[in-house]
């Protein structure tokens, strides 16, 4: 199946969301070798049945809507790489985040902490404030356009594109179809008034409301209904449902959430001063996806970070949801040959990282269909781990190479060529970790069988002499100065013997013989 690429760059691969208005994908930027998220928009459904140049005006305006948001700089903000119009469809090209949308996040902890909401709303009014300077007014602030990422700070989406959504929220009287998300829409935005920085506060504050009680402040059966009680109902207290939320948080919430945009808070920058004494001071953040951590620990290393998402692999398949960006047969199910094909293809044109995408998520599918342990699967598990290096991702490579190393040691021995290669690229990976003292004792668990490589066995010596020249760099990392030059002059003696005095490995261990000499000297 072919997928589409928009504007002969951006490669669709999977679909995160659809509404009826457009989609939002995950794809692949052919030119850059990265991971996208690209919203697709159709504007003669965003125009109603409104005329050609009615059309014409939307895609203007989306275009100059996101030049416009695409200046502001703040790194709670999704950075937008690229906008335009490809057939009938606007799309919009982000940045693809990681981690769990607000929404999802909420669900998955019940009740939400209220240090956590704070910390959410903190990092909110960050964001607001800097896009309120422009000024622009975000329009359809909601959980759902506010990704939680996994060290905890918050990214909010769609920034522009609800602004063009809502050219005409007035519609809404004339069809019963809103415009925007009305359970997070204020007032004077439903009335289709004048909007401004105070109406995204309201959306905070019903933001707020839903993470402290659980639910949004307004409920109903339609959309005009919720409207209705938005603009004539009191919202409920939060303390009635969660006794443990600080009073000057539950008055809070409710100045947010005040009929009259002159009863708010006069700006973010008020809020978050409000918010201030309420958030963690320092302490130890509860993991991953945390979002008290930027305050918990602001601007420090992440320790306690993942080394990395999950390999997905025949012995670690992904979970069923999991999509697979790879071709699908007519049954639906996953094209493990077609899959093979498409990786072969991506690598001839240099796109590891979609390559890598594929082969992780085929191999579950290439493992129910071939199993496990079946050649099929082994080929593509070691073509992934060989493309993980390829692409730098040496984290992810690392527990593949190990399992790979293990399963060929227990059939072969551990002095078969392809186990003792996995073991080598494994040392490789941990000295490009930066794990010196693993990276040599895996070197030097390898070499006695490669300093048992005879003449005539395909390999001579070079890998032996590779590996112990990487013996004596590592030395020299950890700092054991005498260890490393023995290292370095024993090899320098047995290169000369092999390959001549004048050979450039020689000529390097010298260098690098002569420099170590020169330094201890000054």
């Amino acid at each position: 199946m072919t997928r589409r690429v928009v504007a002969e760059r951006y490669e669709l691969a999977t679909i995160l969301g659809q509404g009826g208005m457009g989609q939002v994908w995950t794809a692949y930027d052919q030119r850059l070798d990265r991971r996208v998220a690209v919203k697709l928009l159709r504007p003669d459904r965003l125009a109603g049945a409104g005329a050609k140049e009615d059309v014409e005006e939307l895609r203007r305006r989306f275009v100059r809507e996101c030049r416009v948001t695409a200046q502001v700089d703040h790194r709670g903000l999704v950075t937008v790489h690229d906008a335009g119009g490809d057939g009938d469809d606007l799309f919009l090209v982000m940045q693809h985040v990681e981690g769990a949308d607000l929404a999802d996040h909420l669900a998955e902890h019940d009740p939400y902490p209220w240090p956590w909401a704070v910390a959410v709303a903190a990092q909110l009014c960050a964001v607001l404030s800097a896009v309120h300077a422009v000024p622009i007014v975000h329009r359809d602030l909601k959980p759902r356009n506010i990704m939680v990422r996994p060290d905890g700070t918050v990214t909010v989406l769609d920034l522009g594109v609800a602004s063009v959504l809502d050219t005409d929220t007035t519609r809404l009287t004339h069809t019963g179809s809103p415009i925007g998300s009305p359970a997070y829409m204020a007032p004077e935005q439903a009335m289709g008034g004048a909007v401004g920085p105070y109406t995204d506060l309201y959306a905070l504050g019903v933001v707020l409301h839903e993470l402290l009680s659980g639910d949004v402040p307004f409920a109903g059966s339609t959309a005009l209904g919720v409207l209705h009680r938005h603009l004539y109902e009191a919202p409920e207290p939060v303390r009635r449902v969660r006794t443990d939320v600080p009073e000057p948080l539950e008055a809070l919430v409710l100045r947010l959430l005040a009929k009259d945009p002159q009863d708010r808070p006069a700006s973010a920058q008020e809020v978050y001063e409000e918010l201030a004494p309420l958030l963690p001071s320092r302490g130890t953040p509860g993991g991953p996806l945390d979002p008290t951590r930027p305050f918990l620990r602001p601007h420090a290393p992440w320790p306690d970070r993942p080394a990395a998402p999950a390999p997905v692999s025949a012995a670690h398949p992904a979970p069923a949801s999991a999509p697979v960006p790879g071709p699908r047969g007519p049954s639906g199910r996953p094209d493990v040959a077609g899959a093979v094909d498409q990786v072969k293809r991506l690598l001839g044109e240099g796109r590891i990282t979609q390559a890598v995408d594929i082969l992780g998520s085929i191999l579950p599918a290439a493992a129910a269909e071939h199993g496990r342990n079946s050649p099929v699967v082994r080929i593509l598990r070691k073509q992934y781990a060989a493309t993980l290096m390829d692409d730098g991702q040496y984290r992810r490579a690392l527990p593949e190479l190990r399992r790979l190393a293990e399963d060929r040691t227990a059939e072969a021995g551990p002095a078969d060529p392809q186990a003792l290669q996995y073991r080598f690229d494994a040392a490789q990976c941990l000295e490009q970790l930066g794990e010196a003292s693993a990276a040599l004792g895996e070197y030097r668990a390898v070499l006695p069988y490669y300093e048992r490589v005879r003449p005539g066995d395909g390999t001579g010596p070079g890998r032996s002499f590779d590996i112990r020249h990487r013996i004596g760099l590592l030395l020299l990392a950890l700092g054991d100065h005498g260890a490393a030059r023995a290292q370095l002059q024993a090899l320098l003696y047995d290169t000369e013997r092999v390959y001549g005095p004048h050979h450039p490995r020689p000529a390097e261990l010298r260098r690098q013989l002569t420099h170590q000499s020169d330094v201890r000297g000054g």
